[in-house]
């Protein structure tokens, strides 16, 4: 009767065009039986319900197979795993913005004017952000802009949270911050924590003997016509003491007058400039550069600094060059509340693709050692670099002996593992086209962005501006030069500017050399383009080749990469033809991809006769499977090794 009743339901089914329903009863119920056997034989086909799939899953040709493709889809994952694990762990670390741009130093002041007063600012700003689009720059420094009395042109602050009316207010600086960021652009900010203006409302509290702001500065008992409480001066010149008719005390001061030196020994004047380096990194700056850091701690003792000179009459011992600094800078604790500041910013830094950087300004001259330790150590972050103003010193000698020492200054000094970075102007100093000379700005550029490390570009030295004329401290720092119509373009509204404009400003000018395949803009451009784009000049060894009278020439190049690159560079006063044939390393005949002097990009040289013209610099692509640098280990240097894999175009640690 089952079966009677299974036919019968299998012709309801197969009149519904459902016969499969009808064998489906069949297997599942006689599966043992006669009728059974019949259908035993049916193959798997496309549709089958999950009872035949299972009759036919459990046979040994398919469970097998089924097995085996399991086991080896885990198989390969787990090699997928350990694949991307092991090349995670083999993998150098990427570059962070401030390692792969270079860093643009803009002087608000003399930048861009928007509201016609004669004076740039933020807004300025603003309207000029697609210039550093065009450059390939992602790192924009901006000297400081906050309220002061500008008795030093506003390092002279009066309050940190707000913004001087010259250059605008707090929402023109949140916009421009808002603007920089969509446009893929780093603010950093300068911090000044060494003194503040003495209008600042600490400074006056604590010269009325506030209880809470009594020690907020350096006093000490003196009287108004008697001595100084030592023979410390200022670095503006003359005693770094001041009295104070108000409290009755002289209050220490290492720059102007104007500028009371902050007493870090007090923790709450620590935590107060905490305070305000969250509310900065709270609006979104991306890092800071700290000013004048290495005077922030004195001695508590006051003791006289010894003279240079011993037998110079100590009245007239008045300038900072006549006394040795043992008491005023460098104190034990400084590099203590610097690590402090880095571990506040790190805090902020965990935020992904928000790396807060920090970069520190200390001139030590000939005791780079104490440059040095700005970088931290193995196991504490300080500074991700201290400013390296030995290139500033340039001017001293122009030959290719002298720039190798000053490169060699700070590469054989620098701290293992860590990044270098070059600056060779900066709004304190004369342009460099002025110092060297106008046929050297060229092959300057070059080796600033050839080098390794971290360039730093003060504004108008990407289009070669020069100092002007002026008695004042201030002939580096005349208004960016954007076109050749009124002011120079830099204020379009009135006919005024704050300092004078450079008489060569029509032919000297972003707009006419951005027409210029031969300009001095075209060619930074295009170095700092091929800076970025090729992994030998970002990242790879920096090997020196040569240097003379007049030739300073090294290599750039990646183990892994057959392709590298050589630069010669003539700063020299006459035309040099240099010799590299015991390079074996190079190939005899060698192709200049750029030539400082266009006419000469293009051609090829023979390695044993590179001729170049004083002021003319070469960058020479070449190829050649062996490397330079591990026979010549002494003449080498890379901040973290890294080789290429060509097979999976990756990089690795090797």
């Amino acid at each position: 009767w089952i079966f009677e009743s299974l036919v019968i339901s299998g012709e309801k089914l197969q009149q519904r065009g459902l016969f499969s329903g009808f064998l489906l009863f069949l297997f599942i119920f006689f599966l043992d039986s006669d009728v059974a056997e019949e259908y035993t034989q049916i193959k798997p086909y496309a549709g089958m319900p999950k009872e035949v799939l299972l009759l036919y899953s459990s046979q040994a040709r398919y469970r097998v197979t089924r097995e085996i493709l399991f086991w080896l889809t885990v198989a390969c994952t787990l090699a997928l795993v350990a694949l991307t694990i092991t090349v995670i762990a083999l993998s150098p670390r990427c570059l962070s913005w401030w390692q792969a741009s270079p860093v643009y130093q803009i002087y608000p002041r003399s930048f861009k004017d928007s509201d016609g007063d004669g004076v740039g600012d933020l807004k300025g700003i603003k309207e000029q952000l697609d210039h550093f689009l065009y450059l390939n720059i992602k790192a924009v420094w901006i000297s400081p802009f906050y309220r002061s009395p500008m008795k030093d042109f506003g390092y002279d602050v009066e309050d940190f949270r707000d913004i001087d009316p010259l250059f605008g207010n707090m929402q023109d600086f949140e916009e421009l911050l808002a603007e920089m960021h969509n446009k893929g652009l780093k603010l950093i900010m300068d911090f000044i924590p060494n003194h503040t203006s003495d209008r600042h409302v600490w400074f006056n509290l604590s010269r009325a003997r506030d209880p809470h702001y009594e020690d907020y500065y350096v006093w000490t008992n003196c009287s108004a016509t008697g001595p100084k409480p030592n023979n410390w001066v200022s670095i503006f010149g003359n005693s770094s003491w001041t009295f104070d008719e108000v409290r009755g005390q002289c209050y220490l001061h290492q720059f102007l007058k104007e500028q009371p030196d902050l007493n870090f020994r007090n923790p709450h004047v620590l935590q107060e400039m905490k305070d305000i380096i969250h509310f900065w990194l709270e609006k979104g700056v991306d890092g800071f550069r700290m000013d004048a850091v290495k005077h922030m701690l004195e001695a508590a003792h006051l003791r006289d600094e010894p003279q240079v000179d011993p037998n110079q009459p100590p009245e007239s011992a008045m300038t900072e060059w006549d006394l040795f600094h043992d008491y005023t800078t460098s104190q034990v604790g400084l590099h203590d509340l610097l690590r402090e500041w880095r571990a506040e910013m790190d805090i902020y830094s965990r935020e992904p693709g928000r790396y807060r950087f920090m970069v520190t300004e200390s001139y030590d001259y000939e005791e780079v050692d104490k440059t040095m330790m700005y970088y931290g150590t193995r196991l504490v972050k300080e500074s991700d670099f201290p400013f390296n103003f030995y290139l500033l010193d340039l001017p001293h000698n122009t030959s290719g002996f002298w720039v190798q020492h000053l490169v060699n200054l700070w590469m054989t000094n620098m701290p293992e593992g860590k990044w270098p970075n070059w600056v060779v102007g900066n709004h304190d100093r004369p342009r460099i086209s002025s110092s060297v000379g106008p046929i050297y700005t060229r092959v300057i550029n070059m080796l600033l962005l050839t080098l390794p490390g971290t360039p730093t570009t003060y504004y108008g030295e990407e289009i070669g501006m020069e100092n002007i004329n002026s008695a004042s401290r201030d002939p580096e720092r005349s208004p960016m030069q954007w076109s050749g119509d009124m002011n120079a373009g830099f204020n379009n509204k009135t006919n005024i500017t704050w300092l004078p404009l450079h008489p060569d400003y029509t032919s000297v000018n972003v707009e006419v050399q951005m027409k210029d395949a031969s300009s001095v803009l075209a060619q930074y451009r295009f170095l700092n383009t091929l800076r970025q784009s090729e992994l030998q000049l970002h990242r790879g060894w920096f090997c020196y080749v040569h240097a003379d009278a007049n030739v300073f020439s090294y290599l750039r190049e990646l183990d892994g990469l057959n392709q590298a690159y050589l630069m010669v560079l003539n700063f020299g006063k006459d035309s040099a033809i240099t010799d590299l044939s015991s390079i074996s390393e190079l190939p005899q005949q060698l192709k200049v991809l750029m030539s400082t002097n266009q006419v000469n990009s293009g051609k090829v040289v023979q390695k044993s006769h590179i001729l170049t013209e004083a002021g003319e610099g070469l960058v020479i692509q070449y190829s050649n499977p062996t490397r330079f640098n591990p026979s010549h280990q002494t003449q080498c240097y890379v901040s973290e090794k890294a080789c290429y894999l060509g097979a999976m175009d990756i990089l690795y640690k090797c």
